[in-house]
C-alpha cells in the first residue's frame, strides 16, 4: 500500500517555514486552492461539493511542502472526485426496506413488530421514530450519533489504558472528510459514523489516533507503532476504502 493510500482518511503534520500570503494554485491545476489558516496545525486536503480541492496550510507551513502534500495525495483526490461524480445529488432517503450499513453489515430497515409507539429495527437494534412513512434517515442518524457519543469515548479510554497513552479529551463529531484526528495536547476527535463500521475498523481508527500521540506524522516509524497495537490495520484500511462511500466519506 502506498503512503497516499495509507493516509487517505487522515491528516499529515507539516513543516515550519513561513508560507507566503495568498498562495495561488499552480497554473496547470487551477482546481486546487491553497488557504493559510492560523488555527491549522497540519496540512489538510479536502474536496468541496463543486469539485474544488482546498489545501489548508498551517500558519508556519511552507509553500513547497504544501504543494508536495497535494501531489502526494493527488491519487486520493482523483478517486474522491470520481466517487463524487457517481454519488447521486442530494441526501439518500431512508424508508422501510432501505438497506443501511450498521455495525459493519448492510441491514434492512424494518418495522418493529412490538411496542405501541412507531419503531423500526436494523439488525438486532430497535429505534423509535415519529412515524413509519417518509424519510427515516434524520431520526435514525440522530440515534446513531447518540450511541456514538456513548460508545466511542468509552472505547477510546479503554484502548488508551491498554496502550499506556495519555488522552486529555475525546469528542465525537460530524466530520465529512476524516475518520479521526488528534491534537498535540492529547485530544482525540472521532467521526460518529464509526458506529456503523465493524468493531475492528472502529478500533483501528482509535489506535491510529492514539499512536499519533507518539508520532505526529505518517512515517515508517508511525506505521510500525500502529502495527504493534493493531496487527490487522491493513484489513481495516481495505474495508474503509471499499465501504467508505456508503457512509458518505
Amino acid at each position: 500500500m502506498s503512503a497516499a493510500e495509507q493516509s487517505s482518511f487522515f491528516d499529515f503534520f507539516g513543516g515550519s517555514a513561513p508560507v507566503p500570503t495568498g498562495i495561488e494554485a499552480p497554473a496547470d491545476k487551477p482546481d486546487v486552492v491553497f488557504e493559510r489558516s492560523a488555527k491549522a496545525t497540519r496540512y489538510r486536503l479536502t474536496l468541496k461539493k463543486d469539485g474544488t480541492a482546498v489545501a489548508i496550510v498551517p500558519l508556519r507551513g511552507s509553500e513547497r511542502e504544501a504543494r508536495a502534500f497535494v501531489e502526494e495525495h493527488r491519487e486520493w483526490l482523483e478517486r474522491a472526485r470520481e466517487r463524487q461524480k457517481r454519488k447521486p445529488r442530494g441526501a439518500t432517503v431512508w424508508t422501510l426496506g432501505t438497506h443501511v450499513l450498521w455495525r459493519g453489515e448492510l441491514s434492512e430497515v424494518r418495522k418493529a413488530v412490538d411496542g405501541e409507539r412507531p419503531q423500526v429495527c436494523i439488525a438486532a437494534d430497535v429505534f423509535r421514530v415519529a412515524r413509519l412513512d417518509g424519510d427515516l434517515r434524520p431520526t435514525l442518524e440522530a440515534h446513531f450519533l447518540r450511541l456514538a457519543k456513548a460508545e466511542l469515548p468509552a472505547r477510546t479510554w479503554e484502548l488508551a489504558a491498554v496502550t499506556g497513552m495519555s488522552v486529555s479529551t475525546v469528542s465525537v463529531r460530524n466530520q465529512r472528510t476524516r475518520w479521526g484526528s488528534c491534537s498535540a495536547d492529547g485530544g482525540i476527535s472521532l467521526n460518529w459514523r464509526l458506529v456503523q463500521t465493524p468493531d475492528f475498523v472502529r478500533d483501528y481508527i482509535i489506535y491510529h489516533e492514539l499512536m499519533h500521540l507518539k508520532e505526529m506524522n505518517h512515517s515508517d516509524r508511525f506505521w510500525a507503532r500502529v502495527g504493534e497495537v493493531c496487527p490487522g490495520w491493513r484489513d481495516a484500511e481495505k474495508w474503509l476504502k471499499r465501504n467508505g462511500s456508503l457512509l458518505g466519506l
